[in-house]
């Protein structure tokens, strides 16, 4: 468990072996990797993709949260693998012999799911070799009126005696997870440079794999990171996905030797489970 930007999460995430990403305080997971026993408490859980090292797991899922009579989960997926997933859910039905109960939402870009009255998910357009979505939570906050920015504490109150509302909601996001992707997803999307905390992954770090070749697998390179490190706003970083021929000490020291100094203090790389 690691905390960042005071958001909790247990996460796994091994290029070609698995991830999930879970958000304990939100009742969330991201991906379900080969279904970690402690993501059967996340009710809810948003897919990025298709691929079985993200999705493998889910019919474990689905059946052990029926086998301990908790609530039907709810799975957002890719609006493009809405008919192949149900073909999964009805192979398995028979297979089993059970209901395995779970509400599918499909979704896309412009779409939003609500966690919880102030919070809601909305996926944007991840860049890998096939349909594959990131997803930015966006938290509803309150803050003094524009208009009354800058003004004296006495025309605050006036405006509130008057039976003003001297405050507005608006959004911010404090959360994104990249899913798998190229690195056009952060140059695309302000609102996942932006979130407080990004998940990203970085499954390659050094010439044992080309850029050329991370980008045809449809990953991000630490090459391309450094190339544009100036576009991240993102309070703070955590590196996923590492590929398994790094070991994490190794990783990691090559993290603190190539990040730039802009960097370098808002990224940690994702711990490996033994």
């Amino acid at each position: 468990m690691i905390e960042q930007c005071g958001i909790k999460v247990d996460a796994i995430s091994v290029g070609g072996l698995e991830t999930c990403i879970q958000l304990p305080g939100f009742g969330v997971a991201f991906d379900i990797g080969r279904c970690p026993l402690s993501a059967v408490n996340r009710e809810t859980v948003f897919f990025t993709h298709a691929h079985v090292d993200h999705m493998g797991g889910v019919i474990t899922h689905c059946a052990t949260r029926a086998l301990r009579k908790m609530r039907p989960p709810t799975y957002a997926i890719p609006r493009e693998n809405e008919a192949a997933f149900h073909d999964l859910l009805a192979a398995w039905r028979k297979l089993d012999a059970s209901d395995l109960p779970c509400q599918v939402i499909p979704c896309g870009p412009g779409d939003e799911i609500r966690i919880r009255k102030d919070l809601v998910a909305r996926p944007v357009r991840a860049v890998h070799r096939v349909p594959c979505q990131a997803y930015v939570l966006w938290q509803s906050r309150n803050r003094l009126r524009a208009d009354l920015v800058g003004q004296p504490k006495e025309a605050i109150q006036a405006a509130r005696a008057r039976g003003e509302t001297v405050s507005e909601a608006h959004e911010v996001p404090i959360f994104a997870f990249s899913g798998d992707t190229q690195i056009e997803l952060l140059q695309r999307e302000e609102c996942v440079r932006k979130a407080r905390l990004l998940m990203m992954e970085v499954t390659f770090m050094d010439d044992r794999v080309s850029v050329e070749s991370a980008r045809k697998m449809g990953h991000i390179h630490l090459d391309e990171v450094i190339e544009n490190a100036s576009i991240f706003e993102n309070e703070h970083i955590v590196f996923t996905h590492l590929s398994a021929r790094y070991r994490w000490l190794e990783a990691a020291k090559i993290l603190e030797e190539r990040l730039p100094a802009n960097l370098k203090d808002r990224v940690s790389l994702l711990p490996r489970r033994q």
